[in-house]
Protein backbone atom coordinates (compact mmCIF):
# COMPACT_ATOMS: atom_id res chain seq x y z
CA UNK A 1 0.00 0.00 0.00
CA UNK A 2 1.57 3.37 -0.99
CA UNK A 3 2.55 5.59 1.86
CA UNK A 4 2.15 2.86 4.40
CA UNK A 5 5.18 1.22 6.55
CA UNK A 6 4.53 -2.47 5.77
CA UNK A 7 3.44 -3.55 9.14
CA UNK A 8 0.42 -0.70 8.71
CA UNK A 9 -0.18 -1.79 5.69
CA UNK A 10 -0.06 -5.44 6.91
CA UNK A 11 -3.03 -3.90 9.88
CA UNK A 12 -4.92 -2.43 6.76
CA UNK A 13 -5.63 -6.04 5.25
CA UNK A 14 -6.33 -7.38 8.73
CA UNK A 15 -8.84 -4.90 8.98
CA UNK A 16 -10.07 -5.29 5.57
CA UNK A 17 -10.21 -8.97 4.95
CA UNK A 18 -10.79 -10.19 8.79
CA UNK A 19 -12.44 -7.37 10.24
CA UNK A 20 -9.69 -7.69 12.85
CA UNK A 21 -7.93 -4.70 14.87
CA UNK A 22 -5.58 -4.79 17.81
CA UNK A 23 -1.90 -4.08 18.02
CA UNK A 24 0.50 -5.07 15.53
CA UNK A 25 4.40 -5.89 15.52
CA UNK A 26 6.81 -3.71 13.24
CA UNK A 27 9.31 -6.72 13.11
CA UNK A 28 8.02 -9.07 10.33
CA UNK A 29 7.72 -12.75 12.22
CA UNK A 30 9.19 -13.59 8.44
CA UNK A 31 8.29 -14.12 4.56
CA UNK A 32 6.96 -16.47 2.15
CA UNK A 33 7.06 -16.73 -1.83
CA UNK A 34 3.79 -17.93 -4.21
CA UNK A 35 3.07 -17.49 -7.04
CA UNK A 36 0.24 -14.78 -7.98
CA UNK A 37 -1.86 -15.57 -10.98
CA UNK A 38 -3.45 -12.70 -13.13
CA UNK A 39 -5.71 -12.07 -14.99
CA UNK A 40 -3.56 -12.77 -17.86
CA UNK A 41 -2.73 -16.46 -16.69
CA UNK A 42 0.52 -15.23 -16.21
CA UNK A 43 2.33 -16.22 -12.93
CA UNK A 44 3.94 -13.74 -10.84
CA UNK A 45 6.49 -14.64 -8.04
CA UNK A 46 5.77 -12.27 -5.06
CA UNK A 47 7.24 -12.57 -1.58
CA UNK A 48 4.62 -11.65 1.59
CA UNK A 49 6.20 -10.56 4.83
CA UNK A 50 3.95 -11.68 7.56
CA UNK A 51 3.28 -9.66 10.83
CA UNK A 52 2.24 -10.39 14.24
CA UNK A 53 -1.17 -8.96 14.89
CA UNK A 54 -2.43 -8.87 18.56
CA UNK A 55 -6.15 -9.20 17.74
CA UNK A 56 -8.13 -6.97 20.70
CA UNK A 57 -11.50 -7.36 18.61
CA UNK A 58 -13.18 -8.62 15.67
CA UNK A 59 -15.45 -6.06 14.12
CA UNK A 60 -18.76 -7.34 12.45
CA UNK A 61 -19.25 -4.81 9.71
CA UNK A 62 -15.38 -4.37 7.25
CA UNK A 63 -14.93 -3.82 3.71
CA UNK A 64 -14.72 -7.91 2.59
CA UNK A 65 -16.84 -9.66 5.09
CA UNK A 66 -19.14 -10.59 2.16
CA UNK A 67 -16.12 -12.15 0.50
CA UNK A 68 -14.24 -14.53 3.13
CA UNK A 69 -15.79 -16.99 5.73
CA UNK A 70 -13.73 -15.95 9.06
CA UNK A 71 -13.09 -18.92 11.60
CA UNK A 72 -10.51 -19.08 14.23
CA UNK A 73 -8.50 -22.19 14.94
CA UNK A 74 -5.32 -22.92 17.07
CA UNK A 75 -1.88 -22.01 15.35
CA UNK A 76 -1.26 -25.95 14.76
CA UNK A 77 -4.61 -26.87 12.88
CA UNK A 78 -4.60 -23.28 10.91
CA UNK A 79 -0.71 -24.62 9.52
CA UNK A 80 -3.02 -27.33 8.06
CA UNK A 81 -5.41 -25.36 6.63
CA UNK A 82 -3.39 -23.18 4.16
CA UNK A 83 -2.06 -23.78 0.96
CA UNK A 84 1.77 -22.27 1.16
CA UNK A 85 4.26 -24.47 2.84
CA UNK A 86 5.93 -21.27 3.75
CA UNK A 87 2.92 -19.26 5.60
CA UNK A 88 2.01 -22.90 7.54
CA UNK A 89 5.24 -22.59 8.84
CA UNK A 90 5.75 -19.25 10.27
CA UNK A 91 1.94 -19.86 11.60
CA UNK A 92 3.60 -23.07 13.57
CA UNK A 93 6.40 -20.94 14.68
CA UNK A 94 4.36 -18.07 15.78
CA UNK A 95 2.39 -20.74 17.88
CA UNK A 96 5.59 -22.07 19.46
CA UNK A 97 6.78 -18.43 20.32
CA UNK A 98 6.80 -16.70 23.94
CA UNK A 99 4.64 -14.21 23.99
CA UNK A 100 6.44 -12.66 26.62
CA UNK A 101 9.10 -12.29 24.43
CA UNK A 102 7.91 -10.58 21.47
Amino acid sequence: MKGRKPYEAAAREAYEEAGVVGHVGKRPLGFYLYEKRLKNRDAVLCQVKVFPLDVRKQLKKFPERGQREARWFPPSEAAEMVIEAGLAGLIRAAGNRDPKKG
